[in-house]
């Protein structure tokens, strides 16, 4: 009965900080923004090519950036959580070592 688990809150929420910060630095700047036009490139073929891998370089980073922001959502989520119950429990025992009852419970 040794083994235990413990939750580093803290680790989560800068998890989801680090996340929702590199979100921030890649809606700064669009992959669209990288010099694609044939005058910039100097071949109409290559600028062409190279607009439809960019669009394609576009849509991945946009689905990682979906993602990243769904993993960030989950993290601060499951702090929150883990927090409520932490606060019910502090005061679940708080109210066994004082006397107090628990109002969720039922009495007969």
């Amino acid at each position: 009965m040794g083994d235990h688990y413990r939750v580093d809150l803290e680790a989560l929420e800068k998890a989801a900080s680090g996340v929702n910060g590199t979100l921030d630095e890649i809606s700064v700047q669009k992959v669209s923004d990288i010099p694609h036009s044939e005058s910039q490139v100097g071949h109409e073929a290559l600028a062409s090519t190279l607009s439809d891998f960019l669009d394609r370089w576009q849509r991945g980073v946009d689905n990682l950036a979906k993602d990243g922001q769904e993993i960030a959502t989950r993290l601060t989520a499951s702090v929150n959580a883990y927090r409520a119950v932490e606060e019910h429990t502090h005061k679940q025992f708080h109210g066994i070592l004082h006397g107090v009852k628990d109002p969720a419970v039922k009495q007969r």
